[in-house]
Protein backbone atom coordinates (compact mmCIF):
# COMPACT_ATOMS: atom_id res chain seq x y z
CA UNK A 1 0.00 0.00 0.00
CA UNK A 2 1.23 3.48 -1.05
CA UNK A 3 2.68 5.93 1.53
CA UNK A 4 -0.33 8.40 2.51
CA UNK A 5 0.88 12.27 1.59
CA UNK A 6 -0.67 14.27 4.59
CA UNK A 7 -0.37 12.19 8.32
CA UNK A 8 -2.05 13.50 10.68
CA UNK A 9 -0.18 14.71 14.18
CA UNK A 10 -2.36 12.57 16.28
CA UNK A 11 -0.83 9.67 14.04
CA UNK A 12 2.73 10.95 14.68
CA UNK A 13 2.56 11.47 18.38
CA UNK A 14 1.56 7.65 18.58
CA UNK A 15 4.97 6.67 16.41
CA UNK A 16 6.94 6.98 19.89
CA UNK A 17 4.77 4.11 21.93
CA UNK A 18 4.56 1.99 18.95
CA UNK A 19 8.47 1.88 18.93
CA UNK A 20 9.09 1.31 22.49
CA UNK A 21 6.61 -1.58 22.53
CA UNK A 22 8.39 -2.70 19.53
CA UNK A 23 11.73 -2.20 20.64
CA UNK A 24 11.23 -4.23 24.01
CA UNK A 25 9.80 -6.89 21.81
CA UNK A 26 12.65 -7.12 20.22
CA UNK A 27 14.98 -6.88 23.12
CA UNK A 28 12.84 -10.00 24.33
CA UNK A 29 13.81 -12.09 21.87
CA UNK A 30 10.48 -11.90 20.02
CA UNK A 31 10.16 -12.42 15.94
CA UNK A 32 7.06 -12.00 14.71
CA UNK A 33 3.84 -10.88 15.74
CA UNK A 34 -0.02 -9.74 14.70
CA UNK A 35 -1.71 -6.57 14.86
CA UNK A 36 -4.32 -8.32 17.27
CA UNK A 37 -1.29 -9.24 19.82
CA UNK A 38 0.25 -6.07 19.81
CA UNK A 39 -2.97 -4.50 20.18
CA UNK A 40 -3.18 -6.03 23.05
CA UNK A 41 0.13 -5.44 24.71
CA UNK A 42 -0.78 -1.38 24.00
CA UNK A 43 -4.26 -1.76 24.88
CA UNK A 44 -5.75 -0.16 21.59
CA UNK A 45 -7.44 -1.23 18.39
CA UNK A 46 -5.79 -3.78 15.73
CA UNK A 47 -7.53 -1.77 13.48
CA UNK A 48 -6.31 1.17 14.86
CA UNK A 49 -2.69 -0.05 14.45
CA UNK A 50 -3.35 -1.30 10.79
CA UNK A 51 -4.58 1.92 9.92
CA UNK A 52 -1.87 4.04 11.42
CA UNK A 53 0.95 1.99 9.99
CA UNK A 54 -0.76 1.79 6.71
CA UNK A 55 0.02 5.48 6.45
CA UNK A 56 3.67 4.53 6.31
CA UNK A 57 2.68 2.09 3.42
CA UNK A 58 1.91 -0.99 5.69
CA UNK A 59 4.58 -3.23 7.57
CA UNK A 60 2.78 -6.85 7.24
CA UNK A 61 1.15 -9.16 5.23
CA UNK A 62 -2.67 -9.98 6.27
CA UNK A 63 -2.15 -13.55 7.28
CA UNK A 64 1.40 -13.39 8.57
CA UNK A 65 2.35 -10.41 11.07
CA UNK A 66 4.85 -8.51 11.18
CA UNK A 67 8.60 -8.77 11.65
CA UNK A 68 9.68 -7.63 14.84
CA UNK A 69 13.16 -6.28 13.41
CA UNK A 70 11.88 -5.31 10.35
CA UNK A 71 9.17 -2.77 11.79
CA UNK A 72 11.78 -1.65 14.23
CA UNK A 73 13.90 -0.66 11.14
CA UNK A 74 11.33 1.27 9.85
CA UNK A 75 10.34 2.98 12.60
CA UNK A 76 13.98 4.20 13.33
CA UNK A 77 13.99 5.46 9.70
CA UNK A 78 10.59 7.10 9.92
CA UNK A 79 11.29 9.08 12.80
CA UNK A 80 14.89 9.29 12.08
CA UNK A 81 16.53 7.77 14.50
CA UNK A 82 18.99 6.16 12.19
CA UNK A 83 21.33 9.04 11.81
CA UNK A 84 22.99 11.27 14.57
CA UNK A 85 21.60 14.69 15.36
CA UNK A 86 23.77 17.07 17.20
CA UNK A 87 22.32 18.79 20.12
CA UNK A 88 23.19 21.30 22.88
CA UNK A 89 21.39 22.21 26.19
CA UNK A 90 20.72 25.52 27.53
CA UNK A 91 20.46 25.31 30.98
CA UNK A 92 21.67 23.20 33.75
CA UNK A 93 19.82 23.85 36.47
CA UNK A 94 17.18 21.69 38.10
CA UNK A 95 15.49 20.46 34.89
CA UNK A 96 18.56 20.73 32.60
CA UNK A 97 20.70 18.36 34.52
CA UNK A 98 18.01 15.84 34.85
CA UNK A 99 17.27 16.27 31.17
CA UNK A 100 20.99 15.49 30.76
CA UNK A 101 21.20 12.45 33.09
CA UNK A 102 18.70 10.67 32.76
CA UNK A 103 17.56 10.50 29.39
CA UNK A 104 19.41 8.13 26.81
CA UNK A 105 20.12 10.85 23.86
CA UNK A 106 22.45 7.87 22.11
CA UNK A 107 20.13 5.37 21.61
CA UNK A 108 17.61 7.44 20.06
CA UNK A 109 20.36 9.49 17.74
CA UNK A 110 21.16 12.26 19.71
CA UNK A 111 24.42 13.47 20.22
CA UNK A 112 24.77 16.42 23.54
CA UNK A 113 27.81 18.10 22.19
CA UNK A 114 27.45 20.68 24.90
CA UNK A 115 25.64 22.16 28.17
CA UNK A 116 24.99 25.87 28.89
CA UNK A 117 24.38 28.16 31.64
CA UNK A 118 24.51 31.48 32.96
CA UNK A 119 25.16 30.88 36.66
CA UNK A 120 28.68 31.39 38.12
CA UNK A 121 28.09 28.24 40.43
CA UNK A 122 27.27 26.21 37.80
CA UNK A 123 29.83 27.38 34.88
CA UNK A 124 32.88 24.80 35.28
CA UNK A 125 30.64 21.61 36.51
CA UNK A 126 30.36 18.50 34.69
CA UNK A 127 27.20 16.81 33.88
CA UNK A 128 27.49 13.49 31.73
CA UNK A 129 31.11 14.47 31.44
CA UNK A 130 30.45 17.30 29.49
CA UNK A 131 31.54 20.49 30.96
CA UNK A 132 29.38 23.42 31.11
CA UNK A 133 30.02 26.30 29.43
CA UNK A 134 29.05 30.02 29.92
CA UNK A 135 26.30 31.14 27.87
CA UNK A 136 28.22 33.57 26.12
CA UNK A 137 29.77 31.31 23.95
CA UNK A 138 27.04 29.54 22.61
CA UNK A 139 27.20 31.17 19.16
CA UNK A 140 30.45 30.18 18.47
CA UNK A 141 29.84 27.03 19.67
CA UNK A 142 27.00 26.11 17.27
CA UNK A 143 28.94 27.60 14.45
CA UNK A 144 32.27 24.68 15.01
CA UNK A 145 29.85 21.77 16.15
CA UNK A 146 27.37 21.91 13.01
CA UNK A 147 24.62 21.65 15.92
CA UNK A 148 21.17 21.14 14.60
CA UNK A 149 18.86 21.06 18.04
CA UNK A 150 18.76 23.13 20.87
CA UNK A 151 16.83 21.95 24.06
CA UNK A 152 15.68 24.48 25.78
CA UNK A 153 15.58 24.08 29.83
CA UNK A 154 15.81 27.97 30.71
CA UNK A 155 12.75 30.44 31.44
CA UNK A 156 10.41 32.05 28.92
CA UNK A 157 12.29 35.34 29.68
CA UNK A 158 15.27 33.64 29.33
CA UNK A 159 14.56 32.21 25.47
CA UNK A 160 13.02 35.58 24.35
CA UNK A 161 16.51 37.43 25.03
CA UNK A 162 18.48 34.14 23.18
CA UNK A 163 16.17 32.86 20.46
CA UNK A 164 17.15 35.44 17.52
CA UNK A 165 20.98 34.60 18.43
CA UNK A 166 20.21 30.75 18.26
CA UNK A 167 18.05 31.68 15.08
CA UNK A 168 20.80 33.38 13.41
CA UNK A 169 23.25 30.75 14.16
CA UNK A 170 21.19 28.28 12.09
CA UNK A 171 19.03 26.68 14.79
CA UNK A 172 15.70 25.42 13.59
CA UNK A 173 14.90 22.88 15.95
CA UNK A 174 13.60 23.06 19.78
CA UNK A 175 13.15 20.81 21.96
CA UNK A 176 11.10 23.70 24.20
CA UNK A 177 10.87 23.68 27.76
CA UNK A 178 9.80 27.11 28.56
CA UNK A 179 6.61 28.72 26.99
CA UNK A 180 7.81 31.10 24.55
CA UNK A 181 6.31 30.46 21.17
CA UNK A 182 9.50 30.40 19.10
CA UNK A 183 7.42 28.97 16.15
CA UNK A 184 5.11 32.01 16.11
CA UNK A 185 8.34 34.12 15.83
CA UNK A 186 9.93 32.60 13.31
CA UNK A 187 7.40 29.92 11.32
CA UNK A 188 9.99 27.54 8.99
CA UNK A 189 11.42 26.41 12.70
CA UNK A 190 10.41 22.99 14.05
CA UNK A 191 9.03 23.09 17.99
CA UNK A 192 8.02 20.24 20.46
CA UNK A 193 6.72 21.96 23.23
CA UNK A 194 7.05 20.46 26.85
CA UNK A 195 4.69 21.36 29.45
CA UNK A 196 4.70 19.16 31.89
CA UNK A 197 2.11 21.08 33.56
CA UNK A 198 -0.34 20.73 30.96
CA UNK A 199 0.46 17.00 31.25
CA UNK A 200 -0.35 16.95 34.72
CA UNK A 201 -3.54 19.08 34.16
CA UNK A 202 -4.63 16.31 31.56
CA UNK A 203 -4.10 13.93 34.66
CA UNK A 204 -6.11 15.58 36.53
CA UNK A 205 -9.28 15.86 33.70
CA UNK A 206 -9.34 12.44 33.22
CA UNK A 207 -9.03 11.59 36.98
CA UNK A 208 -12.30 13.61 37.06
CA UNK A 209 -13.79 12.16 34.50
CA UNK A 210 -13.55 8.86 36.08
CA UNK A 211 -14.91 9.67 38.95
CA UNK A 212 -18.08 11.59 37.40
CA UNK A 213 -18.37 8.19 35.52
CA UNK A 214 -18.26 5.95 38.55
CA UNK A 215 -20.43 8.54 40.45
CA UNK A 216 -23.18 8.02 37.81
CA UNK A 217 -22.93 4.28 37.80
CA UNK A 218 -23.32 3.83 41.29
CA UNK A 219 -26.33 6.26 41.33
CA UNK A 220 -28.04 5.27 38.23
CA UNK A 221 -30.75 3.48 39.95
CA UNK A 222 -31.85 6.34 42.47
CA UNK A 223 -33.45 8.52 40.03
CA UNK A 224 -36.45 9.95 41.01
CA UNK A 225 -39.21 7.72 40.41
CA UNK A 226 -37.09 4.69 40.98
CA UNK A 227 -36.13 4.89 36.92
CA UNK A 228 -32.87 4.68 35.92
CA UNK A 229 -32.07 7.87 33.98
CA UNK A 230 -31.22 7.94 30.84
CA UNK A 231 -31.28 11.62 29.85
CA UNK A 232 -27.95 12.58 31.97
CA UNK A 233 -29.24 15.05 33.44
CA UNK A 234 -28.88 14.38 37.52
CA UNK A 235 -30.23 17.18 39.03
CA UNK A 236 -33.92 15.65 40.43
CA UNK A 237 -31.21 12.35 41.91
CA UNK A 238 -32.14 11.83 45.54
Amino acid sequence: MPKSNKISMSVIRRLPRYYRFISELADSGEQRISSGKLAELMNVTASQIRQDFNCFGGFGQQGYGYSISYLKSEMENILGLNKVNNAIILGAGNLGKAVALHINFAERGFNIKGIFETNPNIIGTKINDIEVMPESQVDEFIKNNDISIAMLCIPRQSVATIIDRLYNCGIKAYWNFSHFDIARKYSDTVVENVHMTDSLMTLSYRMNEKLKSEEKTEGSSYCLYCNPCSSGDWSDRI
